[in-house]
């Protein structure tokens, strides 16, 4: 039977492009939307709606993260695969990016809730049908710019950031229940809704910083998350992957 993996945040970027990966390799898909149900429908046309289907949430929102794993369960049998990958309210923008100064506490709780308030909601939620079958794996998408601050994303990177002591502490404490968790950290991408405003001038310096000299593109990360998500990872969890060219090395 085709395992199922559930992708928040999938009806565009680089939700929308795992999906498709994950499509093409036979997985049953759950497109998760927020606002835009005509692009999540558009993702699930291009894999096929005999395996996929598109489901309104507010990753925020436990009941309504509920109810959406509730329906993956009922539709497909079970629920193996969770990419975190929801982004609520931010872009890339180097021109509007508020100094420190000029930040409140509400600008990081937003980014916190969106992030990792939402990746709790979702884990917990799968949790019980990934223990039962003694499988899965939940892959979380991280970000360079905890290493590489090339523009100083506040609220965005701290968010982020904390989804390393998450991911680790789930890793060594459900291992043992056949669940792996790890992180996919990209540079900027070009182009996605968020990058959409990032300024020729920071594609460039990337670009020339980075030792492939481009900037990394959707595909290229979707495709590690594929692995990650895929049985080819067995034996590989609490993990951080940054895919951004080598502009980072570990």
């Amino acid at each position: 039977m085709a395992k199922t993996v559930l992708i928040t945040g999938a009806s565009s970027g680089l939700g929308a492009e795992t999906a498709r990966q994950f499509g093409t390799a036979g997985f049953n898909v759950v497109v998760n939307y927020y606002h835009h149900q005509a692009a999540a429908d558009k993702v699930v046309a291009q894999i096929g709606s005999d395996h996929a289907i598109a489901i309104q949430a507010d990753v925020r929102n436990r009941d309504a993260v509920d109810q959406m794993v509730n329906s993956t369960i009922d539709k497909f049998g079970s629920l193996d695969v969770v990419v975190n990958n929801a982004l609520v309210g931010f872009k890339f923008d180097p021109v509007k990016q508020k100094a420190f100064k000029d930040l409140s506490w509400d600008d990081y709780q937003k980014q916190i809730d969106g992030t990792l308030k939402g990746a709790f909601n979702v884990i917990q939620s799968a949790l019980p049908e990934m223990v039962k079958n003694h499988y899965g794996k939940v892959v979380s998408i991280g970000t360079n710019l905890f290493q590489n601050p090339v523009v100083p994303y506040h609220e965005y990177t701290t968010a982020k950031a904390a989804l390393i002591g998450f991911t680790r502490n789930l890793a060594a404490e459900l291992g043992e229940d056949g669940i792996s968790f790890n992180m996919v950290s990209g540079g900027l991408l070009r182009t996605t809704n968020a990058s959409s405003v990032t300024t020729p001038e920071v594609f460039d310096l990337i670009a020339t910083q980075t030792p492939l000299k481009e900037v990394t593109t959707p595909e290229q990360v979707a495709k590690m998350v594929l692995f990650l998500g895929s049985p080819e990872s067995d034996g590989i969890t609490g993990q951080n992957y940054t895919v951004d060219g080598g502009l980072t090395m570990n």
